[in-house]
């Protein structure tokens, strides 16, 4: 267990105590690690993310700089502008809602049950939106954050996130309702 308070571990991470950063590491980096592969999916770019996340945050200390507080936030902002600039150099492929689930069913059993199914479309759904959308219903509703604590680690403010996360459910729900009809016409056939 951890028994390090958030003081301790930024106090011990400027003075570069190589126990307190492993204990940092440790801490923080399986849940960078799920946040990066759910936005960028892939292993290996969530692991160069990870990494260089840990990097930065190195070398800012090094520069005499890095967070007083909110540690957390911190590293996730990091890893978000790293996740930003990896969108950046590598736009995405747009991909076709309707393509990508008949794509996904074709490799489907047909024993798997209808949650699989779900996830898939909500996965697509998800890919549909912007990388600041993405990253605001990745921290609320799949890490579990507050709105304060993510618009610390995306440096806006809790009424920005409340925006985005409306205009990304809005999105999503609309995104999904198009498949759930499609997919009931689909089974009329």
């Amino acid at each position: 267990m951890n028994s390090h308070t958030q003081e301790d571990l930024l106090t011990g991470a400027k003075v570069f105590d190589l126990s307190i950063l492993a204990n940092i590491y440790k801490l923080y980096s399986p849940g960078l690690y799920r946040y990066a592969m759910r936005l960028l999916g892939d292993e290996c770019l969530a692991e160069d993310c990870v990494a260089e996340t840990f990097s930065r945050f190195l070398k800012t200390l090094r520069a005499g700089q890095g967070p007083n507080n909110h540690l957390q936030a911190y590293l996730y902002r990091i890893a978000h502008n790293w996740i930003t600039d990896s969108y950046r150099r590598q736009p995405p492929t747009p991909i076709e809602l309707d393509e990508s689930l008949k794509a996904a069913d074709q490799f489907l059993p047909e024993n798997l049950a209808d949650d699989h199914l779900e996830q898939t479309q909500v996965r697509t759904a998800l890919r549909s939106l912007t990388p600041d959308q993405r990253q605001v219903i990745t921290l609320r509703f799949i890490e579990g954050w507050g709105h304060e604590e993510v618009a610390a680690a995306i440096n806006k403010d809790a009424g920005a996130v409340r925006a985005i996360q409306f205009r990304a459910l809005n999105t999503l729900r609309r995104l999904l309702l198009r498949v759930e009809k499609e997919g009931s016409y689909e089974h009329e056939k």
